[in-house]
């Protein structure tokens, strides 16, 4: 096998070359592994551990799979001389979020069977199944591929899932930008057939031409690559926090084409400044016919520039902040040949979803449901595989994690609204408040590896004491936007939060303040490693002047930076904490 990638070829070919042993373990993992096979098809069959081997737990991501273990089990398992209790994350790719209600119905079934019983709705509108076991992967695969849908290329070094606005309320807009996130997902696929084989048992056949990646290549991206389509006025993708975008124009009421933005990204390594979370830049404007086009260019810029020797600092905002937003639009304009038009104008207000019924501009009905933290459980669980079984129309996962029962005939409106009173999500239910309805958490604890704090089962304790100072405030009404990691990676999008938290320790987090409500400005740190008791003595005096103080319909991250208790984030490396 050759043992070189490219650094900076001419477009298309390949002419520039370094050898892998001088670029990081990954580099030549990747390049090794017979397009993403690696052992994994002998390590599924080991019987002696729960778990498989180091490189293919890298090459398994690239699958959609991640390997867990239950680290509410650990130190006990540990005490027994136990080998951890190995499980398995499956995420599937779902480009746009939109699951029919057939898929639906087999993806509950499969949760209770093969997983924890549970169906986790991601901030990449998509489904992850957690708590599965080795023995059970394979068939889980093959019953998500009964339902036509994958899981490939929802994790790795790869083009992830891409997101689109949810747009209940605008059919057609949403129809033509569904249909371009769709087709991108498609076009940016690995092409290499190990999914089918390992998973789905598709067997080679004899004198089939060699194996190629034209467009990833045998070392595939440097780290993973973030798509998505935003149309104002809502940022509910958190557009500019993505490697590429692109934001809708609509003049007289049809689709123009597309503002580009690049750079976006989000996750920080602890304690270190050379790694910041990064919001895209404006590069220009392109016909919706443009999109794919250049969506495959970016992609190959960031193949041929992006660090493949430090891993932490290979993800495209890297790419960028050092080398400059004009040498990246002058690349990628000397690579279509042509020049690009100016960015266009265009307005976003917020990047929440609109709870609640919504009637389309075809006469069909929306209604988007809360789901805290978008885990799917007990109760609410039952109720839409109940609905699911008669739904019409289809279901829509939003980017914050909440879920859209969509395209309601008009005359189906009552059984569905029945139905939900039924399995307690109708109107006469408990509403959720105004912080908790725009708060999102990341799995964490106990379950993902990365976790230095809890997330998913800590926030919603949290806001119901963060309810209380809020309503004797008279802000209950108020709402802003509240988001926990628990660790620096930035799962659910902290660092653009109002309010945001990260996972130092056990019971301890950093806070950030000062995000733009539409996800338009970083946040700052203002506490570090800091317990519950500390952040709501520090939040309670803050948000009471900001009751006091505030202009009519000033959000909170603006009103702090307003009074001087923030300093506003002008860049990514504007972000480093300052001891």
């Amino acid at each position: 096998m050759d043992d070189h990638r490219p650094v900076s070829p001419d477009d298309r070919s390949r002419d520039v070359t370094q050898p892998l042993s001088a670029l990081g373990p990954n580099e030549s993992l990747k390049a090794g592994s017979d397009f993403l096979r690696g052992t994994i098809a002998q390590g599924l069959t080991e019987p002696l551990s729960g778990g498989i081997s180091a490189d293919d737990q890298i090459l398994l991501k690239f699958h959609g799979i991640y390997q867990e273990d239950d680290r509410d089990l650990r130190d006990e398992r540990r005490r027994q001389k136990l080998e951890p209790a190995f499980e398995f994350l499956v995420r599937l790719r779902m480009p746009g979020g939109i699951c029919q209600p057939a898929q639906w119905l087999v993806l509950d079934e499969l949760a209770r069977t093969y997983a924890n019983g549970t169906l986790r709705l991601t901030t990449r509108q998509t489904f992850q199944f957690h708590g599965i076991l080795k023995k059970d992967l394979k068939r889980t695969i093959q019953g998500i591929d009964k339902a036509l849908i994958d899981s490939i290329g929802a994790c790795g070094d790869v083009v992830r899932g891409v997101l689109c606005a949810s747009l209940p309320e605008r059919s057609r807009l949403h129809a033509e930008m569904y249909d371009l996130a769709k087709r991108t997902s498609e076009h940016l696929l690995p092409k290499s057939r190990a999914y089918h084989e390992i998973w789905l048992n598709e067997t080679k056949v004899a004198g089939s031409p060699a194996e190629d990646e034209p467009l990833l290549g045998r070392t595939y991206l440097p780290r993973k690559f973030k798509i998505a389509f935003a149309a104002p006025p809502s940022n509910d993708v958190d557009v500019y926090t993505h490697d590429l975008g692109f934001i809708a124009i609509a003049e007289d009421g049809r689709l123009a084409g597309f503002d580009i933005v690049a750079g976006g990204g989000m996750g920080r390594a602890d304690n270190d400044p050379t790694t910041f979370p990064r919001l895209a830049d404006p590069i220009g404007f392109c016909g919706p016919d443009e999109v794919i086009e250049i969506a495959e260019t970016v992609v190959a810029i960031q193949r041929d520039y992006g660090d493949r020797v430090t891993r932490k600092h290979a993800r495209m905002k890297y790419t960028i902040d050092n080398r400059g937003v004009e040498w990246f639009k002058g690349e990628l304009e000397r690579r279509l040949g042509r020049r690009l038009e100016a960015p266009r104008p265009f307005v976003f207000t917020a990047n929440t979803d609109p709870f609640g019924w919504t009637e389309g501009e075809d006469g069909r009905w929306h209604l988007t449901l809360f789901v805290e933290n978008g885990r799917v459980k007990g109760r609410m669980m039952e109720g839409l595989r109940a609905i699911a079984a008669i739904h019409q129309g289809d279901f829509r996962l939003t980017a914050n994690q909440n879920l859209i029962l969509a395209n309601i005939p008009a005359a189906e409106r009552g059984r569905i609204e029945a139905m939900l009173a039924e399995y307690g999500m109708g109107e006469g239910s408990t509403a959720p408040s105004q912080l908790r309805r725009n708060a999102m958490a990341c799995v964490a604890l106990p379950t993902c590896s990365l976790a230095m704090a809890e997330s998913e089962r800590y926030l919603p304790g949290f806001i119901t004491r963060l309810d209380g100072i809020m309503a004797e405030c008279g802000l209950a009404e108020v709402p802003i936007i509240l988001r926990m990691t628990g660790c620096p990676n930035g799962c659910a999008r902290p660092y653009v939060a109002e309010i945001g938290f990260t996972g130092r320790g056990p019971g301890t987090y950093n806070l950030y303040l000062g995000g733009g409500y539409h996800g338009q400005r970083l946040n700052r740190l203002f506490l570090e490693n800091v317990d519950e008791d500390t952040i709501v003595a520090t939040l309670a005096p803050i948000l009471r002047r900001f009751a006091a103080e505030r202009f009519a319909d000033e959000h909170f991250g603006d009103f702090l930076i307003r009074v001087g208790l923030v300093a506003p984030v002008t860049s990514g490396r504007d972000f480093t904490p300052i001891k």
